[in-house]
């Protein structure tokens, strides 16, 4: 029994295996999902279009030849999926399921086009995309460059890790200048030890060793002074080594205190995107980089014809709850046109400009 039952599981796996062999692509079923919400990344039409384009095939080949992999990877290449799964059925349908990224808003800013997720993830925005996001423009500059798809805080990680090889690197330059700093004092050390002999402090006369005291004593001087002129260069160049140290230092502060900010950003957008009244009254973000380095913000409202002054990702839920508060018992009254600029950046004060 047991025989029989081993001859009939081989002869079904090299019927099944002939059987695959034999099989064929006959159709193409792709699913983009987590699109209704928003909006659309990309269709199914285009991924289709991509696939024909590619030149992998597919309608018409045996399972064994169809390079899945191949498949999943074009479409991860587009940066817009943040899952790929392709898979054939038994039925000889090709499957391409795709889970697009969902994200939080869109910069327009200093020559960046992308999408960034809730989590910090930056994809660049596709062609033909429309997606119902906050749209952050003006002068601000992220932490990566414009180019730069993946995640932030990887990217920020990287930098800073290679900052700091650049750190330890420039370490090594300046154990030459501390083998010199051994060498200069042990030459000092020798010249304050250089005497005239035993033979000449004992039997040669005054005026002799005057003279010999003399000439020792310029010999020395002069020795000092080159030992003093090479300590000086040691100094000068330590000190240009620790500056090349401190830029580095300073760009990676400058490069993590961004990453906090955009941050802020993320977390600005997302309350303002879970509050009801705020989303729909702000239909534009504007961003600055201000000169110490920190974004500015500045809301455009749907309600009258002014701008809001938010200033910096700071004390947000004081500065909308003033706001909110001046809506209510200010402009309701005066009317909601009055104002050209309404400024919230002070504590516990709205400043009005017309």
């Amino acid at each position: 029994m047991w025989t029989g039952a081993a001859v009939y599981m081989l002869w079904a796996a090299l019927s099944s295996r002939s059987l695959r062999h034999k099989r064929v692509v006959r159709n193409i079923e792709i699913e983009v999902s987590d699109s209704s919400s928003q909006g659309h990344l990309v269709s199914s039409q285009k991924v289709g279009k991509w696939l024909k384009q590619s030149g992998i095939p597919t309608v018409g080949m045996p399972f064994e030849q169809v390079d899945l992999q191949a498949i999943e990877d074009l479409v991860a290449r587009n940066g817009f999926a943040d899952r790929v799964m392709a898979y054939i059925s038994h039925y000889g349908t090709l499957h391409i399921e795709i889970r697009q990224h969902r994200p939080l808003l869109r910069l327009l800013t200093d020559g960046v086009n992308s999408y960034v997720t809730a989590e910090g993830y930056v994809f660049e925005s596709p062609p033909s995309s429309s997606l119902y996001v906050p749209v952050i423009t003006g002068s601000y500059r992220p932490p990566f460059p414009s180019d730069y798809h993946g995640s932030v805080e990887h990217y920020v990680k990287k930098q800073v890790a290679q900052i700091e090889r650049q750190i330890a690197d420039l370490d090594t330059l300046k154990y030459p200048y501390y083998r010199r700093t051994r060498s200069n004092v042990k030459k000092l050390r020798e010249i304050r030890q250089m005497s005239i002999s035993f033979v000449a402090r004992i039997f040669y006369g005054a005026e002799r060793k005057g003279k010999l005291y003399a000439a020792l004593r310029k010999k020395k001087e002069s020795m000092r002074k080159a030992c003093r002129y090479e300590a000086r260069l040691i100094a000068e160049g330590l000190a240009a080594v620790e500056r090349r140290q401190n830029d580095c230092r300073e760009r990676q502060k400058k490069l993590v205190k961004s990453y906090e900010d955009f941050v802020k950003l993320l977390n600005f957008v997302e309350k303002v995107e879970n509050d009801d009244f705020w989303r729909s009254e702000l239909v534009q973000i504007v961003v600055r980089t201000a000169h110490s380095g920190s974004p500015e913000l500045e809301l455009v409202p749907r309600s009258g014809r002014h701008i809001i002054l938010f200033g910096r990702l700071e004390n947000i839920d004081r500065k909308f709850d003033k706001l909110l508060c001046f809506y209510r018992k200010g402009l309701s009254r005066t009317g909601w046109d009055r104002y050209r600029y309404i400024d919230v950046r002070y504590h516990n004060q709205v400043v009005c400009r017309k």
